[in-house]
């Protein structure tokens, strides 16, 4: 007869047919979901993230029981809980007495290197299996990699739109002739356009219950539990999934760099906190969204747009993450030393742009990418804030946010902390960007016409000031030739004041 299989389901591993599921034996198998102390607590985690994480495992594990699984679940506030996932397992083992631990592969560096410990740990078998869940492997993404110089995210996307058949015609080519639709998906959006808007749902009484003991347990956390509004099962992510591709999709390829002033989610799907948590799927989400182009529900820009983020760039910083180690999160290519401003805890500043960005986040745990990479982003970027202060920041605040995904795209893509390796160059802007592509610089007390003086908007001296210290580092990138040959023609009193101007502003924070 077949002994126990002991197999651990971490928080973002809340898919059905995860891999370590998919030739386990109903009879002989012990699911284990821990709520662990380790978990909430290694960053400050947003109160309403914490909520429904843990909110979406309580209603996982009963899915998994009503599918006949035999499930041990380890509530946070149980007394006996140990706090870690490697206390949790000795604990389950005592309870269970299995002979082999099999458990999908970790997405974090530090979860991955604590279960390649158990073997020897807990003196029993572990099988780890490749998480599935993602179109590439380490491998394939390693192997693309391989004596490239340049490691640029379009071509591995190009890759995956031919593994996956996504959006190729009947010659393997790409549909309308181009693989990228980007410069059809920048146009600002206006305050009286009719905007769908993401479905709220309504707590049930597991999901009351989590929140309410967050918001005792974790009251110095960041973030408001007052507008929770997550799915938290599978059918519900399917909902939200359905609302999106009928009412936002079709114009989410124009709009999907825009902001408006209260206007937190425009066309965005929202989607991105179950896709990263295993309520949804990931390739079949993509399509679903190319049924909806090929059916005429939606335009090429909006359906390849989209598709982009999810088979592209998502699984473009995942690979990068793996490839690059676990001290990627340590690297600061530009050398920025700053403190982050007490502010991105807050909301309390005068610049609105800012203010809104901020206070979206720690009002609903989201903001959109382009409030991430072009507002938050940029403004550390050009002040100079250590990256690894800004990197915890994101990871703290964003219900979507984990290591694999998060630290690229803020270390790589948004500070430019890794040199180069992800971003082409560094992604800073002057106050001109920000009034182009939303309503926010008509809404604020600095002006965004001004380069200097007191009403001047802050984002346009830090630009200038963030070129002049960093030239010997960027002064080289052909995609920066530009601006620095802009700053060039200044004369010497005109990037003085640029310069004091900026130094004036940062002295405030």
């Amino acid at each position: 007869m077949a002994g126990t299989t002991l197999i651990p389901i971490l928080g973002d591993q809340l898919s059905l047919d995860l891999a370590s599921l998919k030739d386990a034996d109903l009879e002989t198998s012990v699911l284990l979901m821990m709520e662990v102390a380790d978990e909430t607590i290694y960053v400050k985690h947003h109160k309403a993230k914490i909520a429904f994480i843990l909110a979406a495992m309580r209603h996982h594990a009963q899915a998994l029981r009503e599918r006949g699984w035999t499930v041990d679940y380890i509530k946070l506030d149980d007394p006996d809980n140990h706090g870690s996932f490697s206390g949790e397992i000795a604990r389950a083992i005592e309870r269970h007495a299995p002979d082999c631990i099999a458990i999908t592969e970790a997405g974090e560096w530090r979860v991955r290197e604590m279960i390649e410990n158990w073997e020897d740990q807990f003196g029993l078998p572990v099988t780890i299996h490749a998480d599935d869940r993602f179109i590439a492997t380490h491998q394939e993404f390693c192997d693309w990699a391989e004596g490239k110089k340049q490691l640029r995210m379009e071509f591995f996307y190009r890759e995956m739109r031919r593994k996956t058949g996504i959006l190729l015609d009947e010659n393997g080519k790409p549909e309308g002739g181009k693989w990228n639709y980007d410069s059809e998906n920048r146009k600002p959006a206006q305050q009286d356009l009719l905007m769908p808007q993401p479905i709220r749902f309504r707590a049930d009484e597991i999901t009351q219950s989590v929140i309410d003991m967050v918001a005792q347990r974790f009251a110095d956390h960041p973030g408001s539990l007052d507008h929770f509004h997550f799915a938290v099962t599978h059918e519900e992510a399917m909902r939200q999934k359905r609302q999106f591709l009928d009412e936002a999709l079709p114009q989410f390829g124009d709009y999907q760099d825009a902001m408006l002033t209260g206007e937190p989610f425009l066309w965005h799907s929202i989607l991105s906190p179950y896709l990263n948590t295993g309520l949804l799927d990931p390739l079949d989400l993509c399509r679903e969204v190319e049924a909806c182009y090929y059916d005429g529900k939606a335009p090429l820009n909006a359906a390849e747009g989209f598709i982009r983020q999810i088979i592209g760039w998502r699984e473009y910083v995942r690979g990068i993450y793996w490839r690059e180690g676990p001290d990627y999160g340590d690297r600061n290519h530009l050398e920025a030393t700053r403190d982050l401003p007490d502010f991105y805890y807050t909301g309390d500043t005068d610049m609105h742009c800012m203010a809104q960005a901020i206070g979206q986040t720690l009002d609903l745990a989201y903001a959109h990418h382009i409030q991430r990479l072009m507002i938050t982003g940029n403004f550390a970027l050009i002040a100079g804030i250590d990256p690894k202060q800004v990197h915890i920041w994101y990871l703290e605040v964003y219900a979507d946010a984990y290591e694999w995904v998060e630290l690229p795209n803020t270390l790589g893509m948004s500070q430019y902390g890794d040199g180069g390796i992800l971003a082409s160059k560094p992604y800073a802007s002057s106050g001109n960007y920000i009034n182009k592509m939303s309503d926010y610089c008509g809404h604020c007390r600095y002006d965004v016409k001004k380069r200097t003086g007191e009403d001047a908007c802050p984002f346009n001296a830090l630009y200038w000031d963030f070129l002049a210290r960093n030239a010997d580092k960027l002064e080289g990138n052909n995609r920066l030739a530009m601006p620095y040959r802009n700053w060039a023609r200044k004369d010497e009193d005109e990037q003085k004041a640029l310069r004091e101007s900026a130094a004036r502003f940062l002295d405030t924070l």
